[in-house]
């Protein structure tokens, strides 16, 4: 949502901070919020002129017309607003439809005027600019500030000027108060803008002697400009409406969404009730609530919500366990639904959301047994086979009810089956699987194919449709002529040879237009470049039916329109962030007509200013917040349309006669499937976006095909919210559109709401009664469209229209001609199962391809939360299983004492040297361990082999010494450079004692010690080192911890994994060295002549 309603106190602060006048502001920042909490000597210590001043107290809960419904204490004292509050603070009252408790109030100081010093101020955003109206009587009896007000439009760009503010607002203002309210008005407006609000509102306005006061405020802002405004407007915090309590849960579902690309929502209209949804889209998500409504589940639907835009497994199991915690707090008598919701997805991968919502379903599985909970679901889009697949098979191993059905099923049929309004068919028809693109499944010689189950919601008979008035007839104006713009428009805007630039490195969408291109036997690919600003020029690969080709990828808008002239749509997948700047780039480019931007989220003032430019400059915009359009046979915009198995279901490789436009883009995939069943399939299709002001209109499509011989009819999904419905009802009424509308405006469920609900996309708000779904409705049904009973029918209102035109001849269905086949990727095909191919590695220690890092089958966060620190990683990592606490903590103590020796040993001198010579970290530590060896460092596996091949022969220790001696082989572990006998190893000294208090044998190390004793009895440095006692000591561990058996403890020995502790170890001490040495910024290394024996031959000494 863009525009969300703030409190008057959260308006209020932005007006004290920010607004810039020459008129004298009063009462600046004094307010004091009031609530059930609050402590009233300390709230007097912050305010004290609390103590001192008359006062005024009121709700601060989003409540119109509180003066009238006596919901505002006046003139009193602080004592009086505690009375006054008594009977109403944290009490239940009721404001027009809604119930609410009153829990936040507002305290200010109370300003005694005249009713002449009252005025009335509001401003408004519209497409074309902003309005400011001005009413010289403002106050609570104001009345029908439509009617009364003086008015002036601020066009998108302009500035408000203190002389116009004086002509055309203030001219029943006395003269002595013009200057400060004009200077009032353009500062209020310049913060209107700053600040990126959308409605502003106040009344009254008190204009005095001692200057202005701002007595009551409303006020909404764009939520989508937060990365802008974060600077200035803080944390602001939005309340709900009025009559719906705020729930934790829907600020950590905000939060997901907030943190997230994909578009999470949640609503909570009533928690006690038994009809649950879980809907996938904007659109889908507004359509299921409109038929739980239309079937008489009002009052039992309990919340609101949408998710869409590819989330993640994690993102939709976060989202599922809280709607599915939520649903499972209170039983309900007739038990439980929960409906699993949506249209057939663009991009999204429903099998991976699927499993987010079957792990949640298996958490939650007890408790919804408990409840009695049913669950139904249909679904279509990319790999939704498997999607449903997986939802069967969890309620066949739960025991939970759980109804699955596909695209065969009509979208909202599930919800007459879990209302009981009709029967769960027992095995439902399953279309062909995503894989069978592949083939030619063409059964027929003509359409459309009578594939379609009759499953709407309720058994009905065919539907007779006539409109209510026949449209007047008159000729069509010059075609590409559009009555909203300066620029000339196309009529056409996509053909067999459009070519397009791609904004933003999206390769699948790019391989899936052309995939597109090839089914429709287009001679080239309709992509011709990519513009990608964060990478060099390049070339991407990309597949043509079979071949591999090149596909260039330019840095900026200049170099791709230079070097492809033939271009003349671009398609943006840039940010929110950056779509409007390179929009604007790209409109500079005179050979661009048509743009469509992807990106939902974009401020409504930036869309504004989009609008404006392409207006003049005669480009057409199609978005933002859409997935695009399509034109079977010759072109479609990225994702649109989905994968190649839905554009074959829904023929949309080849023209049919009809045309539509939507404002969802999952919607528009749902009237592709069933334009395709009823009709003779899509001439073309366009999503012009969710959001308030879309960068093309319905009516600006209408037009176009109206104007277009080959589309015969015309399907319009509108929505609640905004008033372009009605341009249409002109249109049919004046003769400008003659060809057949079926419509239907979604969002009806709306009026029965007790509270206000703001729907999945930004524009689906009814602000007044003429833009709800149902006044649109009837006005399009009196104006002569063909408009259904419910979204239920509109496939068979579409049906029965297109009936009619074959009947008379002006649709005569075209010979089917079979697409050419393409061949699945590998990447989906491995994703379908459908292949095997042997890996090229194998392993088992870690897996980092879920939404957590698994080591050894544990989670990071569990490994944290068990604190076994780093030897318990080590023992997952190198050994794949927890090991004992003690042998963790020798694991570590092993790191610490062979972290370092010094600098003079090998490995640390070569450290050393290769540092001094300018050489990186990686480079100096790999220098030092490649040192390592049988002489320096690597005696740990050499002397645990030795050792336990020993002592498992049953050698006396003396039998073991004289054989490597008589072998000529040194002990490997056995002997030290400057420790002995009489100078012991402390590290040897610590470890000894650890192993001898918690290993439970140490067998090994007691030989390798009986071994020690004769070697010192010869030569006193002969002891065992450290490398020797981590060798024979971690045997001993292997060996008895219970963690492995005894063939397992053996081949961690073979195959070297004791070296790797010393190898570990010492590439702290190594870093260490190379560290130092630069910080101690040491130059190049030459080793003194004085320390070199120079030995040359004998012919040469002299």
């Amino acid at each position: 949502m863009s525009a969300k309603a703030i409190s008057e106190q959260t308006g209020k602060e932005f007006l004290f901070k920010h607004l810039c006048t020459s008129a004298a502001l009063q009462n600046r920042f004094r307010y004091a919020n009031v609530s059930a909490d609050t402590d009233w000597a300390r709230l007097t210590q912050e305010h004290p002129w609390l103590l001192t001043e008359r006062l005024v107290v009121k709700p601060d809960q989003l409540i119109k017309r509180r003066g009238k419904l006596g919901l505002v204490g006046v003139d009193l004292d602080l004592q009086g607003v505690r009375e006054w509050l008594k009977p109403r603070l944290m009490k239940e009252t009721t404001v027009g439809k809604a119930k609410g408790v009153l829990r936040n109030f507002l305290v200010e100081p109370f300003v005694p005027h005249t009713q002449e010093e009252e005025y009335y101020v509001c401003i408004y955003a519209t497409r074309e600019g902003d309005h400011v109206l001005f009413h010289h009587e403002g106050g609570v009896n104001v009345g029908d500030v439509d009617a009364k007000a003086q008015r002036l439009m601020v066009a998108v760009d302009d500035k408000l000027r203190e002389d116009q503010v004086r002509e055309e607002l203030l001219t029943h203002v006395p003269e002595d108060k013009k200057e400060v309210l004009s200077s009032f008005l353009v500062g209020l407006f310049n913060l209107y803008e700053d600040l990126y609000f959308t409605y502003l509102e106040i009344n009254p306005l008190v204009v005095n002697k001692d200057g202005v006061y701002v007595l009551d405020m409303a006020a909404k802002i764009d939520a989508t400009a937060d990365y802008i405004c974060k600077a200035k407007w803080g944390d602001v915090e939005f309340p709900p409406p009025f009559g719906r309590e705020a729930y934790p849960e829907e600020a950590y579902i905000a939060d997901l969404d907030a943190k997230s690309g994909a578009s999470l929502k949640l609503t909570l209209l009533n928690p006690r009730g038994r009809i649950w949804t879980m809907v996938a889209g904007g659109g889908a998500s507004v359509v299921y609530s409109d038929t739980i409504c239309d079937l008489g589940g009002v009052d039992e639907l309990a919340n609101y919500g949408e998710y869409s835009g590819a989330p993640s497994e994690q993102q939709t199991y976060d989202y599922a366990k809280t709607i599915l915690s939520l649903m499972t707090r209170e039983k309900h008598p007739q038990g439980k639904v929960l409906i699993v919701g949506g249209s057939i997805a663009n991009f999204t991968n429903v099998a991976a959301t699927f499993k987010g919502i079957v792990r949640a379903i298996k958490d939650y599985q007890g408790p919804l047994k408990e409840h009695e909970v049913t669950i139904f679901v249909r679904r279509g889009g990319p790999n939704y086979q498997e999607g449903l697949r997986v939802m069967g098979e969890v309620g066949k191993t739960t025991g939970i009810p759980i109804h699955v059905f596909g695209t065969e099923t009509h979208m909202t049929a599930i919800v007459g089956m879990a209302l009981g309004h009709r029967p769960i068919p027992n095995q439902p028809p399953m279309d062909a699987h995503t894989a069978n693109f592949l083939l030619n499944a063409s059964s027929g010689p003509k359409t459309p194919a009578a594939t379609r189950t009759a499953s709407f919601s309720e058994p009905r008979t065919p539907t007779e449709v006539s409109p209510a008035k026949k449209p007047k007839a008159g000729p069509p104006p010059e075609v590409g002529a559009s009555p909203c713009c300066s620029g000339a428009k196309a009529t056409t805007l996509f053909r067999k040879q459009t070519k397009a630039i791609i904004w933003g490195m999206q390769t699948r969408a790019v391989q899936g237009m052309m995939d597109f291109d090839y089914v429709c036997s287009r001679d080239e690919p309709s992509v011709a470049a990519m513009v990608y600003p964060f990478t060099g020029d390049h070339k991407q690969k990309f597949y043509w039916g079979h071949k591999e080709i090149l596909l260039p990828v330019y840095k900026n808008m200049a170099d791709a329109t230079k070097k492809h002239p033939e271009v003349d749509v671009l398609i943006s997948f840039a940010s929110l962030r950056s779509a409007f700047d390179s929009t604007m780039e790209a409109m500079q480019f005179p050979q661009i007509h048509t743009i469509s931007i992807i990106a939902e989220g974009i401020p409504e003032a930036q869309t504004r200013k989009m609008i404006k430019v392409a207006d003049e400059k005669g480009v057409t915009i199609i978005g933002p917040a859409t997935v695009g359009g399509i034109k079977p046979g010759c072109f479609k915009i990225g994702n649109t349309g989905g994968m190649l198995d839905n554009i074959l279901a829904s023929k949309l490789y080849r023209p049919g006669s009809v045309a539509y436009v939507s404002r969802s883009g999952g919607m528009s995939n749902e009237l592709n499937n069933i334009i395709s069943r009823t009709t003779d399939g899509v001439y073309e299709g366009v999503a012009i976006g969710g959001d308030r002001y879309p960068g093309s209109t319905f009516m600006d499509h209408v037009l176009r095909y109206q104007d277009t011989p080959g589309v015969e009819m015309i399907v319009v999904l509108g929505e609640i919210g905004g008033t372009e419905e009605y341009r249409i009802c002109q249109g049919i009424i004046e003769g400008r559109i003659t060809k057949p509308v079926v419509c239907w405006c979604i969002g009806t469920c709306a009026t029965m709401f007790s509270s206000e609900v703001q729907f999945g996309h930004a524009g689906a708000c009814a602000n007044q009664a003429s833009e709800t779904a149902l006044a649109k409705n009837q006005a399009l049904r009196d104006a002569g469209a063909y408009v259904p009973k419910s979204f239920d029918e509109l496939g068979n209102v579409i049906k029965t229209v297109y009936d009619e035109l074959v009947a008379n001849g002006t649709i005569v269905p075209a010979q089917e001609v079979p697409p050419p086949t393409v061949p699945m990727d590998y990447s989906w095909a491995r994703e379908l199962g459908l292949i095997r191919k042997p890996a090229s590695f194998m392993t088992s220690i870690c897996d980092e391809r879920g939404q957590e890092l698994i080591y050894a089958g544990m989670p990071i966060t569990e490994v944290f939360k068990e604190e076994m620190g780093l030897g318990g990683v080590l023992g997952l990592l190198w050994f794949q299983r927890r090991l004992p606490r003690y042998a963790c903590q020798f694991i570590e103590m092993c790191l610490m004492v062979t972290a370092d020796h010094g600098p003079a040993v090998s490995g640390a001198h070569n450290t050393i040297v290769c540092a001094r010579a300018g050489k990186d970290l990686i480079s100096s530590l790999t220098s030092g361990l490649l040192t390592i060896g049988d002489r320096f460092g690597g005696a740990l596996d050499a002397a645990a082999k030795q050792f336990s091949k020993a002592f498992d022969s049953g050698m006396l220790p003396m039998e073991f010494v004289n054989k490597m001696k008589k072998d000529g082989k040194l002990i490997m572990g056995i002997g030290h450079r400057v420790k002995s006998v009489n100078n012991p190893d402390m590290r040897v000294q610590i470890l000894k004692d650890f192993v001898k208090q918690h290993f439970t044998s140490t067998q090994l190390l007691d030989y390798a010690l009986d071994v020690e004793k004769i070697t010192t009895s010869k030569k006193p440095n002969l002891i065992l080192n450290v490398d020797g006692f981590i060798g024979v000591a971690f045997v001993d561990l292997l060996r008895t911890c219970g963690g492995f058996t005894r063939d397992e403890a053996d081949e961690f020995v073979e195959i070297g994994a004791l070296n790797g502790i010393f190898v570990l170890g010492r590439s702290m001490g190594f870093i260490g060295h190379y560290l130092d040495q630069k910080r101690l910024k040491q130059g190049l290394y030459r080793h003194p002549w004085d320390d070199i024996s120079y030995v040359l031959p004998e012919h040469m000494s002299m």
